[in-house]
């Protein structure tokens, strides 16, 4: 993709973080958004925000879960704009807990959500974005937990695993196809939004480590988040412009990714033996 200049984005999860930084980002290059939420006062400030910038934007509350829900965005989108040449699917949520002890139901609300979401959002608007004729991309944002696992985020790594994995076989039938389409798969570090503030996080992690509690530990992985959702957002987009298969945002995405490639096997004791210390 060349320029952003008139073309139509939708984006999923943009009442904040992410979201939001990539829908104030693209109308500054005058790209038109359809933004999309469950938190419809955060998305009605993402959407004065983007007023202001001269380009059409429209909203909608959207459960990424439902599929119906989706698709009905999905025709909605195109109805209202007239097209539709880029998704991001990047509504998602994060779980903390043992897997002993995590609910089967925060299982299925978590990859409702991080995965299904990403499922429902690229096949419902991949074909009007093909339809379209010109150059288009699907962004599906992992994690770098999509890449490293880690204690007490067996959800979170189940979910961001399977979007990384769904990612790259769609990005290799659209290189075989050989059309103006493509895709990203997307694995952010620690980004300073709501996340961790936001997530299910049961009591089995203070089990686990002796000390620190549910609480706590969102403290901890809040000062961990070293890079801007706005720094997240212009990544993403030169990825896009690039046509990069991966884009890893951070130093400490950048940081665990060499040392799951490095050390495949071994980087498991070695996060053992931290968290170990970690909670000492």
């Amino acid at each position: 993709m060349k320029s952003f200049k008139n073309k139509v984005a939708a984006i999923t999860g943009a009442a904040s973080g992410i979201g939001r930084a990539l829908a104030v980002e693209l109308a500054k290059r005058q790209c038109h958004v359809a933004l999309s939420d469950v938190d419809e006062a955060g998305l009605a400030e993402t959407a004065q925000q983007v007023s202001a910038l001269g380009v059409k934007v429209t909203t909608a509350k959207v459960n990424v879960a439902d599929r119906d829900a989706v698709q009905a965005w999905a025709d909605q989108v195109v109805q209202d704009h007239g097209k539709v040449n880029l998704v991001f699917n990047n509504a998602g949520v994060a779980l903390g807990g043992t897997v002993e002890d995590t609910d089967y139901a925060d299982y299925e609300w978590i990859v409702g959500i991080n995965m299904w979401g990403v499922v429902y959002g690229t096949k419902a608007f991949l074909p009007y974005i093909k339809q379209a004729g010109e150059e288009g991309h699907v962004i599906n944002i992992s994690s770098v937990f999509g890449l490293f696992a880690q204690p007490t985020q067996s959800g979170y790594n189940m979910s961001k695993f399977a979007v990384r994995g769904f990612t790259e076989s769609l990005r290799q039938e659209l290189d075989i196809e050989g059309g103006k389409v493509s895709c990203t798969c997307v694995h952010p570090g620690g980004i300073k939004t709501n996340i961790a503030r936001n997530a299910r996080m049961s009591n089995s992690m203070e089990k686990l480590t002796g000390t620190a509690s549910a609480e706590n530990m969102r403290d901890q992985f809040e000062a961990l988040f070293m890079t801007t959702s706005e720094k997240a957002a212009n990544v993403i987009l030169s990825g896009v412009m690039a046509d990069k298969r991966r884009v890893l945002i951070g130093p400490d995405a950048r940081v665990l990714d060499i040392m799951q490639r490095t050390l495949p096997v071994v980087y498991q004791r070695i996060v053992t033996t931290s968290f170990k210390l970690a909670s000492r």
